[in-house]
């Protein structure tokens, strides 16, 4: 183990290299280029305003579109790894199969290459939550002061869920990285997994939602591995209170599990990835 992790070190720059290149082939050809990082969540923000602030206004929660987009932006980069992640290995065999370097490589640039795309879109969910914030109205409809029980302190526990969501992230991806080159079937799966997950995850529908069905919340939301961390972004970002951090220590819980199972996974299944290419 802690010669893969000195490898891994010594190959950093071709991590550095390999994120680059798909943070710059991301848009390539485009006339916007980069600015589609940007563009695309807005243009999200925009189509859930006019779904949920307008054609189906929810009034069970002030501004639901704003409480959906901040828990969509985490998951998307949850849902990339998870449905794209399969392939970080089998995309690349043509590196596989001429090049030596460690395998572990490949997962931790593709993760991490969606992890910063995902930082770059919180400078709109950013935007999103001091508009949220700042959301206390005069009789004239003019927005005038902040949100009463809102604070800004609980951005301090951001960083503390980027951690965790990036360690399940790369746990996850090295194991179907690895599994997918064996059977390529996965990667469909998890195409019909992810849809059936986000349906499981609180991006649209609230905790107390369940609150008569004790059962049912304690598994969409403990047992499920982002149902802690999608919580925590909306208590931090839509409520702006502090995280519950029971629920993130079972993500911590779901995020160590996932890396200690996706590791072992690796290092067996890696020694037959240029055979099976």
């Amino acid at each position: 183990m802690k010669q893969t992790l000195a490898e891994i070190y010594d190959y950093r720059q071709m991590i550095v290299g390999l994120v680059r290149r798909d943070l710059r082939g991301r848009y390539k050809g485009s006339v916007l280029g980069f600015l589609w990082t940007f563009i695309n969540p807005l243009l999200q923000l925009l189509v859930y305003t006019l779904v949920f602030g307008v054609l189906f206004e929810n009034n069970a929660k002030p501004n639901f579109y704003l409480y959906v987009f901040v828990g969509l932006i985490p998951w998307i980069f949850f849902s990339s790894c998870l449905t794209g992640g399969c392939g970080a290995v089998l995309d690349q065999s043509g590196l596989v199969t001429k090049v030596y370097f460690p395998r572990e490589v490949l997962p931790i640039s593709y993760v991490t290459s969606q992890f910063v795309n995902m930082l770059y879109c919180f400078v709109i969910v950013i935007a999103v939550y001091i508009f949220g914030a700042f959301s206390s109205v005069d009789s004239a409809g003019f927005i005038w002061g902040l949100r009463e029980g809102f604070s800004f302190l609980p951005l301090l526990s951001l960083p503390l869920l980027f951690i965790i969501q990036y360690l399940m992230c790369l746990g996850m991806t090295l194991f179907t990285s690895a599994i997918t080159v064996y059977v390529r079937d996965v990667r469909h799966i998890l195409g019909i997994l992810g849809m059936l997950w986000m349906f499981a995850t609180p991006l649209m529908w609230f905790k107390d939602t369940f609150d008569g069905h004790r059962t049912i919340q304690t598994l969409l939301i403990c047992v499920n591995p982002m149902g802690g961390l999608i919580e925590g972004y909306h208590n931090i970002l839509y409520y702006g209170k502090w995280p519950d951090f029971v629920l993130l220590a079972f993500g911590l819980a779901w995020a160590i599990l996932a890396l200690i199972v996706g590791t072992l996974v690796f290092n067996k299944a890696k020694k037959r990835f240029a055979e099976e290419m």
